[in-house]
């Protein structure tokens, strides 16, 4: 396929990038340090201040995330970025921590509870449908919207009829501390010790201060006025406890689960729905094709998760926008032991590092790697060709969550609405800590 006939891709590096050339390229889009070869290449090895592995080996990615754990923990650039806002929770702690989290934790993810929280997702998929229906045909930025949908259903499933909680309070400081302390530092790259300040985390610090007293007051709160007559996420997370201990979480630990799951359950979500009506709009073959599955499917309702098993093509074009533009679009781990991977010496404190978005895009593992084409997802790709979600137990325990509330979302919307690009607003990828589309996703709409 014609590149011009290919949707908007990140400019990878051509030529090695030395380390201040690697620190500025990183801060502006971390992805831009990936090297163009990762794309035609299993593996790729280098030394930019540290020594370096990316890979794009399904074989050798499935030992890092499954089968030597242990070995490749979380890289210290990635825990300094988030621990100050999220603590010791569930996306940061390693070994015996981390497993009795993961244990209290799951029930909460279960089928029948994420099934149960639909009706949230429904309400915010027709709350967004009578907002994108009252702009009319002027154009306005799908990704704002996504933003605001989810994270009213984030706020709503996770901290329901808290008094204390003000979601707009809560939104606005996880955004002002991406803003300030989401960006690589030197000192990362450098693996300089924590006790050498950050200035940009110094910066984020009233921010992360917000974020935590409001989430501490509402874990207070609702300890004290109890359950409610639907349990949120946050009612399961206080009556989760580790099957093999007993173990509850204490306030301070819910609380740092608890921003995990509100900065992670909307941001990625409402990433993917940008992403995904992006691409809609740039094939108006695939939304025409999505359209009629969704008006069959829905007669004119909004989409419930009982509708889900009716939406193969909606499921199809939501996997596709995560192949092309996967949230966590990188993984790092650090070497805690000496190792081979894909043929290469990896030595004890190496930084090895999964590109997913090179991975989703490597000629080795798929056809026309950059091309749109949800109907590749009719069959299930290779395991860790793919990963949008990562693997292995560190899977993200929010999956079924986040691919239930973008389907219900994208099949209400186009079975009403038809979306076509603004001319001369073609949003750009760059990942900070998500892949955004930085200018957001303009599109028109009229009633399909």
């Amino acid at each position: 396929m014609p590149e011009s006939q290919t949707p908007v891709a990140v400019s990878l590096a051509r030529e090695p990038l030395g380390l201040l050339q690697s620190l500025s390229a990183a801060r502006n889009n971390i992805l831009s340090i990936i090297p163009y070869i990762a794309t035609q290449q299993p593996v790729v090895s280098g030394t930019t201040g540290i020594r370096w592995h990316m890979l794009m080996d399904p074989d050798a990615i499935r030992r890092v995330l499954l089968e030597a754990l242990e070995t490749y923990p979380k890289s210290d650039v990635t825990k300094n970025l988030l621990r100050p806002a999220i603590g010791e929770s569930l996306f940061i702690a390693e070994g015996a921590h981390w497993r009795w989290q993961r244990r209290a934790a799951a029930p909460v993810f279960s089928h029948r509870n994420v099934s149960a929280l639909a009706p949230v997702m429904s309400a915010a998929a027709e709350a967004s449908l009578l907002r994108i229906e009252a702009a009319g045909p002027r154009a306005s930025d799908i990704y704002a919207e996504m933003v605001r949908a989810t994270f009213d259903i984030t706020a709503k499933v996770t901290l329901s009829g808290s008094n204390t909680f003000s979601a707009g309070e809560v939104h606005r400081a996880i955004d002002a501390y991406i803003a300030a302390a989401g960006k690589v530092s030197l000192f990362d790259i450098l693996g300089l010790p924590m006790w050498v300040p950050r200035p940009s985390r110094v910066l984020a610090g009233s921010s992360l201060k917000q974020m935590k007293t409001i989430a501490d007051d509402a874990v207070r709160s609702r300890r004290a006025a109890g359950a409610g007559a639907v349990p949120d996420l946050l009612d399961l997370l206080l009556e989760g406890e580790d099957p093999e201990t007993g173990r509850a979480m204490s306030t301070a630990e819910l609380r740092d689960n608890l921003l995990t799951f509100i900065v992670a359950g909307h941001e990625t979500t409402a990433l993917t729905l940008a992403w995904a009506f992006y691409l809609c709009a740039f094939d108006a073959r695939v939304q025409d094709k999505a359209r009629a599955e969704a008006q069959a499917a829905l007669q004119g309702r909004t989409a419930t998760a009982e509708d889900l098993p009716n939406l193969p093509y909606c499921r199809m074009i939501i996997d596709e926008a995560l192949r092309l533009y996967p949230p966590a679009a990188l993984i790092s781990r650090t070497a805690k032991a000496p190792d081979t991977l894909a043929g290469r010496e990896v030595r004890r404190g190496d930084t090895v590092m999964i590109p997913i978005y090179a991975l989703h895009r490597n000629a080795l593992l798929w056809e026309a790697p950059d091309a749109f084409c949800p109907e590749r997802f009719a069959e299930k790709p290779a395991r860790y060709a793919y990963l949008p979600f990562g693997d292995g137990p560190r899977i993200c325990i929010g999956a079924s969550f986040a691919l239930q509330e973008a389907v219900i979302i994208l099949a209400t919307l186009l079975a009403k609405r038809r979306f076509t690009p603004v001319a001369g607003k073609v949003p750009k990828p760059v990942m900070i800590l998500t892949l955004r589309p930085e200018g957001g996703v303009w599109l028109t709409s009229e009633p399909a």
